[in-house]
């Protein structure tokens, strides 16, 4: 049976496609992190995934960047409007905390905004198992609100009807669990505003 976050996004993927089109040209911070990310994997012999694609805007534009990329989500309606707008790349559905991918199969992990959705009880899991798919020494890259509160969304994206937790955390906690998941945390950014958020770098270790 699906969840409600499943469902949730299942009924805002178009509107979402279309509301998130030009969200990288409208934050400089994002395109620069995937800037950096992509400087180091473009000559990976390894796919990268973004974990959380959603309707594969992003994983696009880490292809144009010169990353080999594929995309994955749990919501299979988000992965339909993927597969449609970006032909030439792979999509999967899949959901956290444990993936559909081999251990050690991918050269790095790019996950925005997509652990908001889990109880902290399950956080560690997800980031034991992002461990589990990357190669050693591999980076891992976070983007989530900050704060400290949870919030039940039951709208959004053109007023449309959703059931989805928004955790919102401090920087030092995701960093922590990073660390005791076999991570080193080589930065981390607050990225203040009207919805404040975080960002994590992180690397494998073996």
């Amino acid at each position: 049976m699906p969840s409600p976050t499943q469902t949730s996004y299942n009924t805002v993927a178009a509107n979402y496609a279309d509301l998130t089109r030009d969200a990288l040209s409208h934050h400089p911070y994002l395109r620069t992190a995937l800037a950096h990310l992509a400087e180091e994997l473009r000559d990976a012999d390894a796919p990268v995934a973004d974990v959380g694609c959603g309707p594969g805007h992003v994983t696009a534009h880490l292809k144009a960047l010169g990353v080999n990329t594929f995309g994955l989500d749990l919501a299979p309606g988000m992965i339909d409007v993927a597969r449609r707008e970006h032909p030439d790349l792979a999509f999967l559905v899949g959901a956290m905390p444990t993936l559909p991918l081999a251990t050690g199969s991918v050269a790095g992990v790019l996950s925005w905004w997509t652990l908001i959705h889990l109880p902290d009880d399950v956080i560690p899991l997800a980031l034991e198992d992002f461990h589990r798919v990357l190669r050693p020494g591999a980076p891992l890259q976070l983007g989530f609100h900050t704060g400290d509160e949870v919030r039940l969304k039951t709208s959004g994206y053109g007023g449309l009807p959703m059931e989805v937790q928004v955790h919102r955390r401090p920087l030092t906690r995701v960093s922590g669990w990073l660390c005791d998941a076999g991570f080193a945390v080589e930065a981390e950014i607050q990225l203040n505003g009207d919805s404040p958020s975080g960002m994590l770098f992180a690397r494998r270790q073996s």
